[in-house]
């Protein structure tokens, strides 16, 4: 039966099975900063504070908007008919938005001490007048971490709430993170800096790993009939 998260342990492993510094601090960085494929593959050096210990990392969402052609009231994508003027709804007018977010994390000690390591080899790749970390494309990304999991055996891993099936990913490790975190910290505070740090808007997408990584139900239940022997052995 696949698990649904990747355990530190496992991380490790996936770390221990890359052939080359590049891959290991990719894997490393997605674990120990939670961060979405996207941001991590947009670090530039000048991105990482080794002062301060931290890494600056940007988001960035593209939205799309639509608005009746006739007065210009939001539609959904479903509408049929405007809810401003009542016009019938041929083709919606689409705006693009894009939509950044920047946040500074913390970064490990040992953290910073690989990304030393991997710049004064000349790991950073210039492009664009920036000089990134990887260079990679999602898609190349994607490779590296599915040939790594492989070479460490992992197995593939179950999403807890649809059931469906997935081979180890970039995302998997920032759920990994996710899960680490409200393991060790579960309390609202807790909550709070994950939220800020995973850059949720809304709580209830942290949330969802509390209910995952929560033991508490399953020991709770296991309390009320871990009592039934006892009941009975009394009864007789």
């Amino acid at each position: 039966m696949p698990k649904a998260y990747l355990e530190p342990n496992e991380v490790e492993q996936l770390e221990e099975a890359a052939t080359y510094l590049r891959d290991k601090l990719l894997i490393r960085l997605l674990f120990r900063l939670g961060c979405r494929i996207s941001e991590a593959l947009g670090i530039s050096v000048g991105d990482i504070d080794f002062n301060q210990a931290t890494i600056s990392i940007e988001h960035l969402k593209r939205r799309t908007k639509l608005s009746c052609p006739q007065c210009g009231t939001k539609l959904s994508r479903t509408s049929k008919f405007c809810p401003g003027c009542g016009s019938t709804v041929e083709k919606a007018v689409a705006e693009e938005r894009e939509h950044r977010r920047k946040r500074t994390l913390p970064i490990d000690e040992a953290t910073l001490k690989l990304l030393r390591e991997y710049i004064d080899r000349g790991g950073p790749v210039e492009t664009g007048g920036q000089r990134l970390l990887f260079g990679l494309g999602r898609g190349q990304a994607w490779r590296i971490l599915r040939e790594c999991a492989s070479r460490a055996k992992l197995g593939q891993l179950v999403d807890p709430e649809t059931g469906s099936i997935h081979n180890v990913s970039p995302h998997r490790l920032r759920d990994a993170f996710a899960v680490h975190a409200i393991k060790i910290d579960g309390s609202s505070d807790g909550l709070r800096l994950l939220q800020e740090h995973l850059g949720h808007q809304n709580i209830t997408t942290t949330m969802r790993y509390r209910k995952v990584a929560g033991e508490e139900h399953r020991k709770w239940y296991q309390k009320l009939w871990g009592q039934e022997k006892y009941s009975n052995d009394a009864a007789s």
